[in-house]
């Protein structure tokens, strides 16, 4: 194993300089940094974590706490896209990722007993039941946390932008001649009540009048429970001729259920999706849907909560909204 004298006598300098040259000290030249730092590549010299720990007093560890409702876990094309670009986002800055549960083995603990248990330096809250008392034992601890799409006091909030994204949808679906819009909504959380208003908001400032019977529940990222109001909507006498789905990977029960019942879109239906996963534009006929910007809201996320965990002191909490887009496809009919 290279050690730090070793890669000193080889570059002749001391073994302070080469500590200071790798931690990234100031006081050395940048010179000499580089050449040190390609000297100990070279060598095939490793980073003591351990040491660095003890140093700096961080771990360089980040948790991430991830719980879907359908138990897709990485299956989950939209988290994952997110958590993806969290792990891309936190090893640029020297961190790593780590899952944190309420299980370890068959050791029960809670989501804080785990992130202290695991050392983490903070933990991104990225999808759980916000209303759980362990998660908010967590947001209210010395923990530095950062959530995505839902909002504490005094915690940073990385939001997709849920409010306009409906605004632009309604307004595209209007445009090609509909009035009789359907939207089945997910369960109720932060985020669906953002949507949900805001469609209710733009259908009113485009003079549309919904009806209740119009507006559904369903589940995010369950299929079945959107076949079972898409069937619902095309029961009614007067039924709508666009439904909006709550996630393109929730429409595929919608799509079945069209199917099943003889129908073709966007002929006889027409569909809107969200979330503007690959599965949506490899569909035929391609999905109109929202794509959201998953790498910037990872990547935000994680440089967030490293900017809090590397200057507390600095530290004034946030909501950033990242925008995304419509992605036109072939499911909305002009009528």
């Amino acid at each position: 194993m290279v050690k730090i004298k070793d890669i000193a006598k080889k570059c002749g300098v001391s073994v302070s300089t080469v500590s200071k040259a790798l931690a990234d000290y100031p006081d050395i030249n940048e010179n000499t940094v580089k050449y040190i730092r390609e000297v100990a590549r070279n060598m095939g010299y490793l980073p003591n974590a351990a040491a660095r720990a003890l140093r700096t007093n961080r771990s360089y560890n980040i948790g991430v706490l991830f719980i879907d409702k359908t138990s897709s876990g990485l299956r989950h094309e939209f988290f994952s896209g997110i958590l993806n670009s969290v792990k891309v986002g936190a090893e640029s800055r020297g961190y790593d990722i780590t899952f944190t549960s309420k299980n370890i083995g068959n050791l029960e603990m809670t989501y804080y007993e785990h992130a202290k248990y695991r050392n983490c330096d903070g933990v991104i809250i990225a999808s759980i039941d916000f209303a759980d008392q362990d998660v908010i034992k967590l947001v209210e601890s010395e923990v530095p946390t950062v959530t995505i799409d839902h909002i504490y006091n005094n915690r940073t909030a990385i939001l997709s932008d849920n409010v306009r994204s409906m605004q632009e949808l309604v307004e595209y679906i209007v445009a090609q001649g509909h009035r009789k819009i359907a939207f089945i909504h997910g369960e109720d959380t932060y985020v669906t009540q953002q949507r949900l208003a805001s469609f209710r908001k733009v259908c009113l400032k485009q003079g549309l009048d919904i009806p209740e019977e119009y507006i559904k529940e369903g589940i995010y990222h369950d299929p079945r429970s959107s076949a079972l109001m898409t069937r619902e909507l095309l029961a009614l006498k007067n039924r709508p001729s666009c439904i909006l789905y709550p996630d393109d990977f929730s429409f595929i029960g919608g799509m079945n259920e069209i199917e099943r019942q003889g129908l073709s879109i966007p002929d006889d239906i027409s569909v809107v999706g969200y979330d503007g996963i690959l599965l949506s534009q490899v569909l035929r006929p391609r999905l109109t849907t929202y794509r959201q910007n998953v790498e910037e809201i990872g990547k935000t996320a994680a440089d967030k909560l490293i900017d809090m965990i590397e200057n507390p002191k600095l530290f004034i909490p946030e909501q950033i909204v990242i925008p995304g887009e419509v992605i036109i496809g072939d499911t909305v009919k002009k009528i």
